[in-house]
């Protein structure tokens, strides 16, 4: 089966809300409801796992559309936004670690 079928698959069968991981860490499909008259559809979540593997953050970078990572990739990619991240960890006390499990079941990219 491709990938696009078994995107398709995940599109018909997948649950609202439903995020799946995939074979890069940190990665992940995120299955988005049918709101005001849009179809559902599927979009990729960017989370980066902490150091127990598991997704650091409840709700990652959602990207709907290419245009729409290039858009974020050029904000990443400015280096006054890199110089605010040094600045906020020089300042933000350190976090502790939750421990979440984990699924099996892996998107393959």
């Amino acid at each position: 089966m491709s990938s696009e079928e078994r995107l398709l698959q995940f599109l018909k069968e997948g649950k609202d809300w439903e995020r799946k991981p995939t074979s890069i860490a940190g990665v992940f499909l995120f299955k988005l409801p049918e709101y005001r008259g849009r179809p559902p559809t599927i979009a990729i979540e960017i989370n980066p796992l902490n150091s127990n593997g598991a997704p650091s953050k409840k709700r990652g970078i959602v990207i709907k559309s290419s245009e729409e990572l290039n858009s974020i990739l050029e904000l990443i990619g400015n280096s006054k936004v890199l110089q605010l991240a040094q600045s906020i960890d020089n300042v933000n006390p350190e976090r502790k670690t939750v421990v979440k499990g984990e699924s099996n079941d892996v998107f393959e990219i």
